[in-house]
């Protein structure tokens, strides 16, 4: 039976493709071609190739969104925490002068 890539390989042919590639018969070439499962490529398979998933876009857009407004949410809190803590801070320190002020006493001449 002759496949799209020629005739498949007989006997000791049949190994000429390595990591389960299937060999086949190019016989207007008389030569030998595989053809590679997935994870594989090369002229005999020879190569790992690392499959990469590819994140949606979409997916991407929205966590990257997320991240944004945790940011933003974070930096908004740090600024309110520092203008109470400066407010009560001078609230403390004006409640100190006068307390120090009340206790001054001018003696009358």
């Amino acid at each position: 039976m002759m496949a799209e890539h020629g005739a498949p390989c007989e006997g000791q042919e049949a190994t000429f493709c390595m990591n389960g590639g299937t060999c086949y018969k190019i016989p207007s070439m008389n030569t030998l071609s595989c053809v590679c499962n997935e994870d594989y490529k090369g002229s005999r398979c020879e190569e790992y190739q690392l499959q990469v998933k590819h994140t949606n876009a979409q997916e991407a857009g929205l966590i990257a969104a997320v991240v944004i407004i945790a940011l933003l949410v974070l930096a908004l809190l740090g600024l309110v925490i520092f203008y109470v803590r400066r407010m009560m801070k001078a609230k403390q320190q004006s409640q100190q002068k006068n307390q120090h002020e009340y206790w001054k006493v001018k003696p009358r001449v």
